[in-house]
């Protein structure tokens, strides 16, 4: 009996060891790229890794909206998302923040032509609106708000004197940002595996638990506050651990729901991950989804409250 019981529990087991073993190996991975464009300091490499993320990102959500049968104008979508990023790429590298208006424009024109393009179908129910709706919502969901990722490196004083360079300051906000957004997700996935009993949200994600995003938000404080106790000077704009607990608690909070939105769009669209660009994590969208909440929280934390202060 006991021999019977071993051989229907090894299988889960060595399931779960090769799923942590892929995750381990993904995630070693993107850390090796992002150390590389990280001591670069050149401006169109960082642009270029947030852009192609985006990009890619962008793409797998189209595609699995095309295969869950939403007309969505994928084609428009993506290269409404290329347009937009290369406009910001072009100011931010010339050491220009962009202006608000450029953001209403893209929106404007990704309603607009959402629309016009509607305008050659049969209208048949409620069909051409979920079809505008899901078009626009893919658009602000990934290239703008990932956007903001790649402002926050020019934002800090300095980040914007020498056109096509990455300041100090700007490049380990950008680190501190990513590792406390990671920090929480595997915070997270390592307590929810290990001591994981009570359910959080099982309508949209069974697998999140209480103890999980307890441990992800002890997590985000321990990246949070660790980088800023080895990097003070580089970090020193965010001038006080107080700005940084608020800062970790903030983002790990959203980190949690970025990835509960995607769960929400996944469930939706019927589709396990978005790709499978990276073993054992799934796509760029599975990757980057959490930053596309954390990201503009920051950015807007450092425009309103620590920009002023300075």
């Amino acid at each position: 009996m006991a021999m019977q019981m071993a051989e229907t529990t090894n299988p889960q087991a060595s399931s779960k060891a090769g799923v942590f073993a892929k995750r381990t190996g993904s995630t070693l991975f993107l850390w090796a790229l992002v150390s590389g464009v990280f001591i670069s300091f050149n401006s169109w490499a960082y642009l270029g890794l947030i852009g192609l993320l985006a990009m890619i990102a962008a793409v797998e959500y189209f595609t699995i909206a095309g295969k869950a049968g939403l007309a969505c104008f994928p084609r428009f979508g993506i290269a409404l998302a290329l347009a937009y990023f290369l406009t910001l790429a072009v100011f931010l590298s010339a050491g220009n923040m962009p202006p608000p208006e450029i953001d209403a424009f893209f929106v404007a024109l990704a309603t607009t032509g959402a629309f016009t393009l509607q305008l050659r179908h049969p209208i048949r129910g409620t069909q051409p609106l979920v079809a505008v709706a899901t078009h626009v919502l893919g658009f602000i969901y990934i290239p703008v708000l990932f956007s903001f990722a790649a402002r926050i490196i020019f934002m800090v004083p300095g980040g914007l004197e020498t056109a096509g360079a990455v300041t100090k300051p700007g490049a380990f906000l950008l680190l501190w940002l990513v590792a406390v957004t990671k920090f929480t997700d595997m915070g997270a996935y390592i307590t929810g595996s290990l001591i994981g009993k009570h359910k959080m949200i099982p309508h949209v994600s069974p697998g999140k638990t209480w103890e999980g995003i307890a441990g992800g938000i002890a997590f985000a404080q321990l990246g949070a506050c660790g980088l800023y106790a080895l990097f003070t000077d580089q970090l020193s704009f965010l001038q006080s651990y107080g700005h940084v607990v608020t800062l970790g608690f903030i983002l790990a909070t959203l980190a949690v729901i970025g990835d509960l939105a995607e769960s929400i769009v996944k469930r939706s669209l019927d589709a396990k991950d978005s790709g499978n660009m990276l073993p054992g994590i799934g796509g760029a969208l599975d990757l980057i989804d959490s930053i596309c909440f954390t990201a503009p929280a920051l950015f807007f934390y450092l425009k309103w409250i620590l920009l002023p202060a300075a």
